[in-house]
């Protein structure tokens, strides 16, 4: 498995009471490891897929940290040391109710280049999953965009996310389907399959990105998954897991789309990859932070098979 993505590190700011506008509120500010394609690959690392992660970092003491935290879960990280350029930053603000804002300053993240690719990861036997952050970032989208074709002539099956829904937005629905095009698999919130097709109904904005798309899952939130294929008519569903979140808890859809593939990819049914992804999603919302915490005793799982690919 091949992610191509952002390395951030996540600064979560919790408030314990409603926000002070331009005074102070007592917080919680916790840093962690973050960015979504980096997310995704510990997650799937952690859980036994043989990993590679591509992105920028800066030259900073952060970016050494950060990359590694990912060696630690066990993957292979080709990241690329920018000189100018410091690692992305993500605050994350949390209210005391609990609704997340985040202020995203990507750094090195943005100046991905073409050079940047390993040429030895794009193989027929492999999978391809390019992290919706890259695409809509303009400096990025170049190098997302040639991953996206190396792929697509080597044979790789490929997969790609929503990112956010602001973002996704700014750059345009109809931008994002063309960069996107010759993906399996297309991976959105509700949030971003509106901004998409413009349905509030999640199945039937499912069943309109068939048509880009051959497969579609849109995480729920606390409602679980919905796959969706343009050979069926029928949506596939399955519930979220019951879970009493962590406060600080801010990476339960990239685990969603890292416990989602290895199963598809291995040919399970999509009721049983939703169902997977669901409990990984349950297991990042037990835990601050968006990466596995690997301080409760769980093993990395290394060696798993090669050459699945997407239906």
């Amino acid at each position: 498995m091949v992610v191509i993505g952002d390395l951030m590190t996540d600064a979560v700011a919790r408030a314990f009471h409603p926000l002070a506008r331009g005074s102070d509120t007592p917080a919680s500010v916790v840093m962690y490891g973050g960015g979504s394609g980096a997310n995704i690959a510990s997650w799937l690392a952690v859980e036994g897929t043989e990993t590679t992660f591509v992105g920028r970092r800066g030259s900073d003491i952060t970016g050494r940290t950060r990359e590694m935290e990912l060696m630690g879960y066990g993957l292979d990280s080709r990241m690329v040391m920018d000189p100018e350029r410091p690692t992305g930053t993500c605050v994350v603000m949390i209210t005391h109710r609990g609704d997340r804002t985040m202020l995203s300053d990507p750094g090195a993240n943005a100046r991905l280049q073409p050079e940047d690719l390993p040429r030895d990861v794009f193989s027929s036997d492999g999978h391809l999953h390019v992290s919706g952050y890259t695409l809509i970032n303009s400096d990025s989208r170049r190098a997302a965009r040639v991953a996206l074709r190396m792929a697509r002539e080597s044979g790789m099956s490929i997969s790609v996310d929503g990112g956010s829904h602001a973002p996704l937005e700014r750059a345009g629905a109809e931008n994002f389907l063309d960069w996107t095009e010759g993906a399996r698999l297309l991976f959105v919130n509700v949030d971003q399959a509106r901004v998409l097709t413009g349905r509030d109904d999640a199945e039937a904005a499912a069943k309109v990105l068939t048509a880009w798309f051959p497969n579609v899952v849109i995480k729920l939130g606390g409602e679980g998954g919905l796959w969706a294929s343009k050979t069926r008519e029928d949506c596939v569903t399955a519930p979220a897991e019951p879970v009493d979140p962590s406060p600080g808890s801010v990476g339960a859809g990239d685990a969603f789309i890292a416990g989602f593939l290895p199963a598809w990819l291995a040919g399970r049914h999509p009721k049983e990859a939703l169902g997977r992804a669901s409990r990984l999603a349950a297991r990042a919302l037990h835990q601050p932070g968006a990466r596995p915490d690997l301080g409760e005793g769980q093993p990395v799982r290394r060696g798993a098979p090669r050459g699945q690919r997407l239906r």
